[in-house]
């Protein structure tokens, strides 16, 4: 290989007692895709907040295109060419498309904005990265995915020669990733440098060409991605095998819980059915659009018109607001945790009570002690890694965010639990330890369903698989009977056999 475009020596980086980073090294070679793997805390953000200039190392040196630099500042990292593209990217709602993309970089003419050239200039970004979007669209109007590629198009602007990608595809369908690959492609044939990070190992072996493995804020291992496996990896990152991510809980399958029948919404999803078993994980799989969520959100009472029939232990229950779902004995922990699930600003101890403060307040005060109980009774009973109950929900790792929302809602005392996409976004650590509380929930007498678009997951931890697609089951099968080809073949539409569509207990 050529010379490295970048080359990070001896990095190092300290905030008050935590080393978050010790003499870490990596190098992104023109042309070819670095994977930046760990788990979340392993150091991966501070290092790419380094090299953004959003942080100034204690020690160590930062090389770019053969010469040490130093970033006081973000504009400096994008005065060298260095563009990061962050997981949900930071954009300007009331401002249009081709404002964002050019925010404080606007051609001008003598003193005034060129308000014509910056429009032509967004559109022929746009075209080069393959998206038909409108330059004068208020960015509010556009999805997930098609903010990501605004964000793109402006890093594209300033003619950055490394791109870091932030988990780009946490929030995309199948399409739209393989869009983002395509794109991607097209950025290393124009011979610019790549770094991506991603807690998927599929999309490391999809794309990248090389890998560096953070631990603990220091370097455990580099190489070539062809050099290694998946097993290879998850080793480095946590000491543990792939298999000990997925385990499956043992459980004692009872009596049926919740039966759902004839479920319907007039334009989210139609005849529903299935049932839980107390001790059972029941998974729903599909692609995203498959009616998944919104009929989990129906169950939970979040979905107005929705009908059908719900019976938790036999009886029949009108569930149309989260207040009766939380009376019935169910607990929604829903896809979105940053925007849904939990108040971020506020502390662990503020979230955590939130469902349940009707039972730890006397009259209109706040049971103080009742409240830190609550805390140390389901903070720790997930596992939740925090300074202290106070520190505020914004403050922790993904992963650390989805133990609150799943802790809260285990507060309730619920008999029916529903995690929608409950590993989103979280490295596989935190899967681990978030299947091992499923594992629990379920070895106390819980019932639980799990919707996920990782097929792994599902595969691995659930009893019982139901597949969605356009709205309507369209198979179920029994653990004996899980095959992914067969699986994936009923989520896309294909190959559908009428006589695998159950959703009975079995």
């Amino acid at each position: 290989m050529s010379e490295p475009l970048l080359e990070v020596r001896n990095l190092s980086k300290r905030f008050g007692g935590v080393q978050a980073l010790s003499s870490v090294g990596i190098k992104a070679y023109r042309g070819r895709v670095l994977g930046l793997i760990g788990e979340n805390g392993a150091g991966k953000s501070t290092l790419v907040k380094s090299l953004t200039g959003n942080y100034q190392p204690d020690a160590g040196t930062i090389s770019f295109a053969g010469a040490d630099v130093r970033f006081d500042r973000p504009q400096d990292a994008a005065d060298v060419g260095i563009a990061a593209i962050q997981q949900e990217p930071s954009m300007f709602e009331d401002l249009t498309v081709a404002e964002n993309i050019f925010v404080g970089n606007q051609p001008r003419g003598r003193r005034l904005i060129n308000w014509r050239e910056m429009r032509a200039k967004a559109r022929d970004l746009l075209v080069e990265i393959g998206v038909s979007l409108d330059p004068d669209s208020p960015l509010r109007e556009l999805s997930v995915a098609e903010r990501h590629l605004v964000s793109l198009a402006k890093a594209l602007s300033s003619d950055a020669s490394m791109i870091i990608f932030d988990e780009p595809t946490a929030s995309l369908s199948q399409a739209e990733i393989q869009h983002l690959y395509g794109i991607i492609e097209g950025l290393k044939a124009a011979e610019r440098a790549i770094v991506f990070i991603s807690h998927k190992f599929d999309e490391i072996f999809r794309i990248c060409d090389d890998y560096a493995v953070l631990r603990d804020g220091e370097m455990v291992q580099d190489g070539l991605i062809a050099d290694v496996t998946e097993d290879d990896l998850i080793r480095q990152m946590v000491g543990r095998t792939l298999n000990d991510i997925y385990p499956k809980a043992a459980a004692e399958i009872g009596e049926t819980v919740l039966e759902v029948e004839g479920f319907s919404h007039p334009t989210e999803f139609a005849d529903v059915s299935f049932s839980v078993r107390r001790g059972e994980i029941l998974g729903f799989y599909g692609l995203v659009g498959s009616g998944r969520t919104e009929t989990m959100e129906a169950v939970f009472g979040l979905k107005p018109g929705s009908s059908g029939e719900i019976r938790i232990e036999g009886r029949s229950w009108q569930i149309n607001s989260a207040q009766k779902a939380m009376e019935a004995g169910i607990a929604y922990v829903p896809e979105d945790r940053q925007r849904h699930g939990a108040i971020l600003p506020f502390s662990i101890r503020k979230n955590m009570s939130l469902p349940v403060l009707g039972t730890i307040a006397r009259a209109i005060f706040l049971n103080q002690r009742a409240e830190d109980a609550l805390c140390d009774e389901f903070g720790q009973r997930v596992q939740i890694k925090a300074s202290g109950w106070s520190q505020p929900v914004e403050e922790l790792s993904g992963g650390n965010q989805q133990k609150v929302v799943i802790g809260k809602w285990l507060a309730t005392q619920p008999k029916i639990v529903i995690l929608d996409e409950p590993t989103k976004g979280v490295d596989v650590g935190s899967k681990s330890a978030v299947h091992q509380n499923v594992g629990d929930l379920v070895a106390k007498g819980l019932s639980v369903i799990i919707v996920s678009s990782e097929l792994e997951e599902v595969l691995g931890i659930c009893d019982r698989i139901i597949v969605m697609h356009k709205g309507r089951m369209s198979a179920a099968f029994e653990r004996k009977d899980f095959s992914s080809e067969a699986i994936v073949a009923a989520a896309t539409g294909y190959a559908i056999a009428a006589d695998h569509v159950d959703g009975g207990a079995g």
